[in-house]
């Protein structure tokens, strides 16, 4: 078991894609979620497939356990996925000594990115990148189960 801490907000600017170091496909549903849990399928480059409990609700910190998978068995579990497969690309861009992971998602979520930072750190904004716009740390409709259940967050709000 792990403990997840990150930090969540969306994108501002593309200043950020003059610095990306790697870049994933990603493809992950879920067969179950609730509001202090889920349990995901997530295969990266179409290559690897990996199981993920996540326990705790949607604040900075939560619990994950964490499997490997087969591709044939991810397969199979797709059948029951719940909400909509969600498939975006992942951006690691280094900031300072810091590695920011952005999402652009594509599908009925284009045009959303969003950035996230694992981190049990409380940072002063001056340290992080300008290119972030607003903090949607624990706001539960920007978690990945929310997105495939509900769709694009109105973000008016």
């Amino acid at each position: 078991m792990a403990t997840e801490s990150e930090r969540k907000f969306l994108v501002a600017s593309d200043d950020w894609r003059n610095h990306v170091v790697e870049t994933v496909t990603i493809r992950q549903f879920y067969v179950m979620a609730d509001s202090d849990r889920s349990l995901r399928m997530r295969i990266r480059n179409g290559e690897q497939a990996k199981l993920t409990l996540k326990l705790g609700a949607a604040k900075r910190e939560r619990e994950e356990f964490e499997y490997p998978s087969s591709l044939s068995e991810a397969d199979e579990m797709a059948r029951f996925a719940i909400g909509d497969i969600i498939e975006k690309t992942r951006n690691i861009v280094p900031h300072h000594s810091l590695h920011f992971e952005i999402d652009e998602f594509s599908g009925p979520l284009a045009g959303l990115v969003l950035a996230e930072l694992e981190t049990t750190a409380d940072m002063d904004a001056s340290s992080l990148p300008v290119w972030l716009g607003r903090e949607v740390t624990g706001d539960a409709r920007y978690y990945n189960a929310n997105l495939a259940l509900n769709g694009m967050p109105d973000t008016a709000s």
